[in-house]
C-alpha cells in the first residue's frame, strides 16, 4: 500500500516544526525553568502553536496517492537540514518545502496548509534575521515613538524618563517587530482556515491589526518611561501578561472581523 501524499508531507512538516520549536523551548527552559516556561508556553505565542497544528492538519487531508521521485529527493534534503540540532535550519527547511507545495500541488487543502506553515516561519526565522540586519533602525523607531509620547530627549534607542529619574533602554525583546509578524501570521491562519475570499479591504484589516499592536507596545513602553515606579509595575510579570493578552486579543479580533462573513458561513 502506497503512502498518501498528505501523510508524507505532513510527516516532514511535523519533524521540521517539532525540531524548530524544541530549540526555542530548550532556550526558554534554560532561562526560566520548567514551571515558568511551561505556563508561559515556552515564550512561543499561542498563534504559532495553533498555526503549526492547523498547517499540518490541512496538509494531512490530502489523500491522493503517488509520491514523485523528486519529492523523495526533496524529503531527503529536508531531513538532512532537520536532523541537525540547529533550530533555524529546521524553519529554513519548512520554508522551502512550503514553497514547493504552494507552487507544485493542486490540492487546495495542502496549499492552504503550506501557506500557513510558510507564514509561521516569518516570526520564527525571517523576522529575526531581518532584525539582525536592521536592529538599530528598528529600535530607534520604537524609541522615537516613545520619546514623542513622553516628550523627553532620545539618544539612539535610549529615552529619558519623564521625571528625569533615569533612562529607558529599548531592548530587542521590546521591539514591535515580533508582534507585527504575529499579526501577519494570524491573518494568514484565520483567512486560510475559513477559506476567505480575497477582498480589497483585506490589507486594511491586516494593517489595523499591525497598528494596534504597535500602539499597545509603544503605550506600554511610554508608561514604563514615566518613572521608576511605573517601570517596575509595567515591566513585571503581571504587566507583561496583561499586555500580551491585550495584544493577542487585538490581533485575533481584527483578523476575525476581516473574515467574519466567511466565518459565519462556516458556523
Amino acid at each position: 500500500m502506497e503512502l498518501p501524499r498528505g501523510e508524507f508531507f505532513a510527516g516532514l512538516f511535523v519533524l521540521g516544526c517539532a525540531n524548530g520549536l524544541a530549540s526555542r523551548m530548550l532556550q526558554s527552559v534554560n532561562r526560566l525553568g520548567w514551571t515558568d516556561a511551561f505556563f508561559g508556553t515556552f515564550e512561543i505565542s499561542v498563534i504559532i502553536w495553533i498555526s503549526c497544528a492547523a498547517g499540518v492538519y490541512l496538509v494531512l487531508r490530502d489523500r491522493t496517492i503517488g509520491i514523485r521521485p523528486r519529492e523523495l529527493a526533496l524529503g531527503a534534503c529536508f531531513l538532512i537540514l532537520v536532523v541537525l540540532p540547529i533550530g533555524p535550519l529546521s524553519w529554513l527547511a519548512v520554508t522551502f518545502l512550503s514553497f514547493y507545495m504552494i507552487i507544485c500541488t493542486n490540492v487546495p487543502s495542502s496549499r492552504r496548509g503550506a501557506l500557513i506553515l510558510l507564514a509561521t516561519t516569518v516570526p520564527m526565522l525571517w523576522s529575526r534575521m531581518l532584525f539582525q540586519f536592521f536592529a538599530s533602525a528598528i529600535l530607534q523607531i520604537d524609541a522615537s515613538l516613545v520619546g514623542w509620547m513622553l516628550r523627553t530627549p532620545r539618544t539612539g534607542d535610549i529615552v529619558q524618563f519623564a521625571d528625569g529619574s533615569g533612562v529607558l533602554v529599548i531592548l530587542p525583546a521590546c521591539s514591535s517587530l515580533a508582534n507585527i509578524s504575529l499579526a501577519l501570521l494570524c491573518w494568514v491562519l484565520v483567512s486560510q482556515l475559513v477559506c476567505h475570499k480575497r477582498s480589497v479591504y483585506d490589507p486594511l484589516w491586516c494593517l489595523m491589526a499591525c497598528i494596534s499592536v504597535i500602539a499597545v507596545n509603544v503605550a506600554r513602553m511610554s508608561f514604563m518611561g514615566l518613572s521608576q515606579w511605573h517601570y517596575a509595575t509595567f515591566h513585571g510579570a503581571l504587566g507583561e501578561a496583561v499586555i500580551s493578552t491585550l495584544i493577542l486579543s487585538l490581533i485575533v479580533g481584527f483578523c476575525v472581523l476581516g473574515v467574519r462573513r466567511d466565518l459565519l458561513r462556516r458556523i
